[in-house]
């Protein structure tokens, strides 16, 4: 039978890995984990605990049986007690020292800092796939002159490749901000039920002891770094950090898929489109921006995501509060589902992306007249043209032509315009030469060219082994 999931997220966007991160098995395995962490350092501190019993516990690890977790919550109202319970009929000989000292938050804060930091190394992953691929395409068409958008009302010329490393740029920032955090991700410790470790003093009555809990416990869970002071929780604005991270990524993703809905109207670009896929129920030639439109979807879902943990950081009282605690249960991990699944739809479009070179080259044509005006004004004043005079004939045909394209549907006729006037001095062939576009886009294929040396390359060689065997499915 299929597995059911209560959430899309799970069932139809995100990948196996991010399910796998967010489902109870990880949660539960960790809290258990962290008891055995627990135990390991009271014991190494002088408590008499036993090996027997911390093997005991490992033996136990990932044997949870939820039907006696629920029986028991149901009793107990305390989902970290009816676990501790459960934990304890499986472990008879160590039931009396789990959980020894802790409070709850020893094991659902500790846990969620390890499940997040699992979590942002796959985000990672893929969010280097999605640069990769996007460096690989903007190389190829760093030379594909193309019309520039300002207002989305044709300005400048650029290139197709130069466009892309805009995309590459934001999420360059978004890397270096997922690094940042990574690299500052702490877990709470063992402080106990106000962050005093009073219960702590009482059990060792050695102060040297009781400071050395921390840092053994991190150590054991794969960690460097913990809160030097907290509540019974860690601060909030750590969630907070945390979906800013996602949030920051989810604006990158979602601006990309904007461009593309809006070059797919133009019929510049296109997203990879299956042989079978179909793009509309009602109406068969149509080919709709599908996975963009997602990418927007999705994206949006976590923007506003983010705002939650910010409210619940603002809103804790003294040293602790549990209006945190549901919140934080839906909004963290529907945060890491949802920008995984943005993060497979992008790398698949980026992968893809269908180039119409002839469509980019009608459409820049078709304004390019507007855009060269300046170059035939200097080459017509350097045979004696009368600058002034010149720019305002210019500025005359241009409206004229203007009016024939938008008012009659009419072929752009400035060229032939400004070639009858012989005060312009210059030939069809001189003013369309002058036209060129490929001399009109600036530095625009030398700054992609710079751009991937010096910035992507350089990412793309720190995380190589992130991405050499990675292959992305995408449900269309």
């Amino acid at each position: 039978m299929e597995k059911v999931y209560v959430t899309p997220l799970s069932g139809r966007y995100a990948s196996k890995e991010m399910n796998e991160v967010w489902s109870a098995d990880e949660k539960y395995s960790t809290w258990r984990k962290l008891w055995v962490a627990l135990a390991e350092t009271e014991k190494e501190l002088g408590i008499n605990i036993t090996d027997e019993q911390i093997e005991e516990m490992k033996a136990h690890i990932n044997d949870i049986d939820y039907d006696v977790v629920a029986k028991r919550e149901k009793e107990c109202r305390h989902d970290v007690m009816a676990h501790v319970y459960e934990f304890g009929t499986k472990c008879p000989k160590a039931k009396g020292i789990i959980h020894l000292g802790a409070t709850s938050c020893f094991v659902t804060d500790n846990a969620d800092v390890i499940l997040m930091s699992k979590a942002l190394e796959i985000i990672k992953e893929k969010l280097v796939l999605v640069i990769a691929n996007l460096r690989k395409f903007a190389i190829e068409n760093k030379n594909i002159t193309c019309l520039g958008y300002t207002h989305f009302q044709p300005a400048q010329l650029t290139t197709v490749g130069k466009r892309a490393t805009l995309w590459i740029q934001d999420l360059l920032e978004d890397l270096e901000e997922l690094e940042f955090v990574q690299s500052h991700m702490k877990l709470l410790g063992c402080k106990g039920t106000t962050g005093t470790q009073e219960s702590f003093m009482k059990l060792f009555k050695d102060e040297e002891k009781v400071r050395e809990i921390d840092g053994k416990i991190a150590e054991k869970m794969g960690f460097n770094k913990v809160f030097a002071v907290s509540g019974q929780t860690y601060t909030r604005k750590l969630d907070t950090r945390v979906l800013n991270v996602l949030s920051s990524i989810a604006q990158s993703a979602s601006k990309f898929a904007n461009d593309m809905r809006l070059l797919q109207h133009e019929k510049e670009l296109e997203e990879p489109f299956e042989k079978g896929q179909i793009g509309s129920s009602a109406m068969a030639y149509k080919r709709n921006p599908m996975r963009s439109e997602r990418i927007n979807s999705l994206s949006r879902h976590v923007m506003v995501l983010s705002q939650d943990p910010a409210i619940t950081a603002a809103t804790q009282w003294l040293e602790r509060t549990l209006d945190d605690s549901a919140n934080k249960r839906i909004c963290v991990p529907e945060a890491f589902l949802a920008i995984d699944a943005v993060l497979i739809l992008y790398a698949n479009i980026a992968s893809g992306i269908v180039v119409y070179k002839n469509v980019i080259r009608t459409n820049l044509m078709q304004e390019l007249p507007f855009m060269g005006t300046e170059e035939v004004l200097m080459n017509a004043v350097l045979k004696g043209g009368d600058r002034q005079e010149l720019h305002e004939k210019i500025r005359v045909y241009s409206m004229e032509a203007a009016r024939e394209v938008k008012e009659f549907g009419r072929p752009n006729d400035l060229v032939d315009r400004i070639a009858k006037d012989e005060t312009f001095g210059l030939t069809k062939e001189e003013i369309l030469k002058a036209l060129n576009p490929d001399n009109l886009c600036g530095r625009a294929p030398h700054q992609v060219e710079n751009f991937i040396r010096n910035d992507v390359d350089p990412v793309i060689e720190k995380y190589k082994d992130l991405i050499k065997d990675i292959n992305i499915e995408v449900n269309v």
